[in-house]
This record gives structure tokens, C-alpha cells and sequence, in this order.
């Protein structure tokens, strides 16, 4: 039986007339970017959020980017995040101009351990980035907290966890502004790339709209140095068809976790926290397993897709040797790096294909 990391094919299939359509209108308008699509994503993301403004970009990369250029971060400012997450929440940190500066994480959620963060405050810090990785929101309420002790921005990377929510505010809602990505494998993906900023400040909501277009709130009229970030209606047609089932697709994946929890339960490896004031909706169900490495070898022999996220720490990255990080600078992160093992989870993944993957992990294990 082969089962795929992710399964995007399943996720397609009964949206296909609705998408095929939408992409006819378009290519009959051929009003590419920036139409009715992206407009009505626009409006109906940032009110799922629970946001007042959505601004719909090319990437989840160029969100955070275009979030600290409208925040007027750049270069010798600060930006308090964590080393465990995909490169991109630092690397849009210093395309900013700006240095990231880490804290470690909770070994359990491995997310950001918010009683590090005010020690690593300095007068050249202007924001905290904290990631909501996996699906789980950070503990947000002492992150704000601090902030507001200190007067910094918060800036939320909700680039997978689309829906989440902490105490009943969702992704995207709480900080001064939030990036998500829709990245294909997303629980809300595109065809390809796609990104999202969330906010309540009008003024970074005005920012942003003319920075992901070249600076200009007009055509040919440049106010700000900008780029290239927009979305295309073509993206957006995908994820109108998507978001309305989000919610559902969401719960699936929860339910999916509470069956991976049990069936894993008596074997030697942690399965994921849940914190009791989140709702987490599993963008990734991850494992710390001991020899992790050793189990993904024997997975793939029986078919089973997995993935490492991540494998190499952000501070121990060569693209980021001039920050000076070493080994030993965050002992959670490095030793969290070890153990982590992605098992598949998609909406569509069937009760059989979970007890597969348990009896597998099961049978290692016995071996």
C-alpha cells in the first residue's frame, strides 16, 4: 500500500469542475493579477482570520518580507525569532536588511520558548517573528506581553497554520500582522506558490499593497522602492474553491491525529502536544522517534512517505555563518533536530492507511 506524505491528487478530484471553470473565466478576461479573484480572496481570507485587511501575494517568503518593509524594519534592526523553521523566516529577515536573532524552543510543541525571548531584547530590536509551526500557535498572549512592555512589533509566521487557533482567535489575528504562505502542500495550497498578509493597521496594509506591486498604488507612479509580489488570479481561483472546505479539512486532520495518538501510543517515541488552549490543525503530524533515521529508511521500504522538517537548524545553516551561531547555542533545537520524523497526514488519508503506518512503526520497533 503506498502512502504518500501528502496527497494532493484526492484533495483536487472533487473540486476539478469548480477550478476548471474558474480558470476558463480568467482566461477568457485574460485579467491575470490582481482581479476579482485576488480581491474577493483577499476579503473572505482576512475575515477568516478574523483580520480587518488581506493583501494577497506571491509567496509566503515575500509576505514576511513585504510585513517588515512596511513596519520600516531594515538594516542593523533586529528581529527575535527561532532557529527551528524553515529558512524562509529568517531569510526574509535579512532580504529585509535586518538580523535575526534566536531563541531556542519547547521541546514538546517545538515552538518558540517565550521566557527566552526578553533577554534577547536589545535597543536595535524592533520586532518579534514567532513561528506558529506544524499548525500549533506560539503562546501568544506573554509574547504580547512583551512586546507591548518594550514597544515592538509582532509579526506572526502563520505560514502553516491556516485555521489554527489559540484561546479562539485564529492565525493571523493577533499580531500586528501575520504572513501565510499557500504553498501547494499547505492546508490551504495553491497550484504552485501563493501568500497572504493579514493585518488590522491600515497604515501596513497600505504599505504592503504598494510594495508587492513595484511601490506603486497607481500605475507607473512610484512612491516606494517595492518588487514584484503579486498574486495571480489563477492561484486565487484555486484557493477560493479550497477555503470553504478548510474549516472541515481541518477537523479531518485532527481527527487523523487522535487516531495516530492512539494507535502509537505504547511505542518509545513522543507524538505531538496539543496545548490546551490551542486548537492545532496539523499542517504536519510530527514524531520524535529514536533512531529516526533508521525508521524513515524502513517506512520508505514499505511505501510510506515521510519528510524531516527540519533537518538542519536555521543558526547552523552555511547561508547564515555570519551570524557567528555554533553547536551548543540552542541544546532543544539541536537535539529536537535529531528526532523529528513527518508522518503522512493530508484530509483525505484513510483510517486504514493510519492503522498501516502504526503497525509499521510498530513492527520496527518489535524489530
Amino acid at each position: 500500500m503506498n502512502i504518500p506524505l501528502a496527497d494532493l491528487h484526492a484533495q483536487y478530484v472533487p473540486l476539478k469542475d469548480e477550478i476548471i471553470s474558474g480558470m476558463e473565466k480568467v482566461f477568457d478576461s485574460m485579467h491575470l493579477f490582481l482581479g476579482e479573484n485576488v480581491q474577493a480572496l483577499e476579503k473572505d481570507f482576512a475575515q477568516f482570520c478574523g483580520a480587518q485587511f488581506g493583501i494577497g501575494v506571491s509567496d509566503g517568503t515575500a509576505a514576511l518580507q513585504i510585513i517588515l518593509r512596511a513596519m520600516g524594519i531594515g538594516p542593523g534592526d533586529e528581529v527575535i525569532t527561532v532557529s527551528h523553521t524553515f529558512i524562509a523566516t529568517a531569510e526574509a529577515i535579512v532580504l529585509a536588511g535586518a538580523i535575526p536573532v534566536f531563541v531556542d524552543i519547547v521541546g514538546d510543541t517545538c515552538l518558540m520558548d517565550v521566557n527566552q525571548v526578553e533577554a534577547k531584547i536589545t535597543p536595535r530590536t524592533k520586532a518579534i517573528l514567532p513561528v506558529h509551526l506544524y499548525g500549533q500557535m506560539v503562546d501568544m498572549d506573554p509574547l504580547l506581553q512583551i512586546a507591548s512592555r518594550h514597544g515592538l512589533k509582532v509579526i506572526e509566521d502563520a505560514c502553516q497554520a491556516h485555521g489554527a487557533t489559540y484561546k479562539g482567535h485564529r492565525a493571523g489575528s493577533l499580531g500586528d500582522a501575520a504572513g501565510f504562505s499557500f504553498y501547494y502542500s499547505k492546508n490551504l495550497g495553491a497550484f504552485g506558490e501563493g501568500g497572504f498578509i493579514t493585518t488590522s493597521d491600515p497604515e501596513i496594509a497600505r504599505k504592503a499593497r504598494m510594495i508587492r506591486d513595484h511601490g506603486s498604488d497607481r500605475r507607473y507612479y512610484h512612491d516606494l522602492i517595492g518588487f514584484n509580489g503579486r498574486l495571480d488570479e489563477i492561484q486565487a481561483v484555486v484557493l477560493r474553491a479550497k477555503l470553504p472546505h478548510l474549516t472541515d479539512n481541518n477537523e479531518l486532520r485532527r481527527k487523523h491525529s487522535r487516531m495516530y495518538n492512539e494507535l502509537l501510543a505504547s511505542l518509545p517515541i513522543v507524538t505531538p502536544t496539543e496545548r490546551p488552549e490551542n486548537q492545532h490543525i496539523y499542517h504536519l503530524y510530527v514524531i520524535q522517534a529514536p533512531r529516526r533515521d533508521e525508521l524513515q529508511v524502513w517506512l520508505k521500504e514499505r511505501e510510506i512517505g515521510t519528510g524531516i522538517h527540519y533537518p538542519v537548524p536555521i543558526h547552523l545553516q552555511n547561508s547564515m555563518s555570519n551570524l557567528g551561531g555554533k553547536k551548543g547555542d540552542f541544546p532543544v533545537t539541536e537535539k529536537i533536530v535529531d528526532q523529528i520524523l513527518s508522518l503522512p497526514m493530508y484530509a483525505e488519508l484513510s483510517d486504514e492507511a493510519i492503522r498501516t503506518v502504526a503497525s509499521s512503526i510498530r513492527e520496527f520497533y518489535k524489530s
